[in-house]
């Protein structure tokens, strides 16, 4: 026989395990153990990311705007700027990243909206805004030779600023010159707002250049933007080049390397250095049908000649002179200028072209470096000793 204090500790050993599996169930509540709260809900997988991040400040213009997923794809990105306009981006194939497709504008703010597919179904969004850099100011650019413009084989590309540049390097780094066959060439400063580029030797003929200056959104220095790009296409004619020896009386015009025509000229008077036709190498940079001479200096105003064309802001142009028709092939008398009789100036004005090479030897008179276009004064290694990045 069992003992009775036996059997009633068996019975409350037992009704003890009842009270704690009890008391289990009702903490649980059912909830897996919550406290009877119930569970979070879990986050999308997809994550949105965006260069410039939300809240970002002075973001740059030119860099385009990028928007990206992880673990999912996007379905719909916009880009807002001011006054709603969305700015234009292209979304990937794959639905991974969305790109801008046009430049931001200066200190403006662009607001986000994009959504995302997750792998587990959920939609993720992106919301936010950013700003963009505001420059202290912004300074312009142009470019020469303009659009479809056809060219001498010395032809320089130039790059005129309204304001000086104190970051060269940026500039340069900003321009590409492109053309049909390789060219050996280099920027150089000719001023704090001027840029050329030249090749190294003359350019080969009837090729296409294509320029871009891509100064939108470059810091030019001390807070001064670049206000926009420019660009340029335009195309080298025949190779034609001028020759003059002074002492010759004789302006000889070659192509491709063969003379093709001579005509007898009367250049700057021998006697006197300061109106010698200067040496070096010029280009044709204007052409006019009738032009008007006025020297102070030398007491002449308003004379009148016909098919002028200026190789130096000096003061020296190829022109006809008929009233000195006794000089001509005989002596050099003129101020500077290359004297043609009326037919033979006619003749060769109608063959040159902006941008052929005048090239000048048997004088006094030194190189005029202080001419608009100076670029064919230098040799190859000063030429590229003008170039800021080194």
């Amino acid at each position: 026989m069992l003992d009775r204090r036996m059997v009633f500790k068996a019975a409350l050993a037992a009704g003890a395990t009842v009270i704690v599996a009890a008391c289990s169930g009702e903490d649980n509540g059912g909830s897996g153990g919550n406290g009877g709260q119930p569970s979070a809900p879990q986050p999308p997988k997809a994550k949105i990311t965006a260069v410039p991040a939300v809240d970002a400040k002075d973001a740059p213009v030119a860099t385009p705007v990028v928007v990206k997923v992880t673990e999912g794809k996007l379905t719909e990105v916009s880009l807002t700027g001011d006054g709603g306009k969305q700015v234009k981006g292209e979304l990937a194939s794959d639905g991974l990243s969305w790109t801008s497709a046009e430049p931001l504008g200066y200190g403006k703010t662009y607001t986000y909206a994009a959504k995302a597919t997750g792998s587990d179904n959920k939609v993720a969004e992106l919301k936010g805004a950013f700003t963009t850099l505001k420059p202290a100011s912004q300074n312009r650019a142009t470019l020469n030779p303009i659009d479809d413009a056809q060219v001498g084989v010395a032809m320089p590309i130039s790059v005129k600023f309204d304001a000086p540049v104190k970051d060269r390097v940026a500039v340069e780094k900003a321009l590409t010159v492109k053309t049909d066959k390789q060219v050996e060439g280099a920027w150089g400063w000719l001023s704090d707002t001027q840029v050329d580029y030249r090749p190294k030797e003359y350019w080969p003929a009837n090729i296409t250049v294509n320029v871009e200056a891509k100064l939108y959104g470059v810091d030019l220095g001390g807070g001064v933007y670049g206000k926009s790009d420019v660009t340029t296409k335009f195309k080298i004619g025949r190779n034609q080049v001028v020759k003059i020896n002074t002492p010759d009386h004789q302006m000889n015009v070659y192509r491709d390397g063969a003379k093709v025509k001579s005509y007898p000229c009367s250049n700057g008077l021998d006697s006197d250095v300061e109106r010698n036709t200067p040496l070096g190498t010029y280009i044709i940079m204007e052409k006019k049908e009738h032009a008007v001479f006025d020297n102070a200096r030398y007491g002449y105003t308003n004379v009148n000649k016909k098919w002028a064309c200026r190789f130096s802001n000096h003061g020296e142009f190829i022109h006809e002179n008929q009233d000195n028709a006794a000089a001509i092939g005989k002596t050099n008398n003129s101020h500077g200028c290359v004297n043609l009789l009326d037919a033979d100036a006619k003749d060769y004005f109608s063959s040159a072209l902006i941008g052929d090479p005048v090239e000048v030897t048997g004088s006094k008179l030194g190189k005029q470096t202080q001419s608009d276009v100076n670029d064919w004064l230098y040799d190859w290694g000063t030429w590229k000793s003008f170039s800021a990045v080194k």
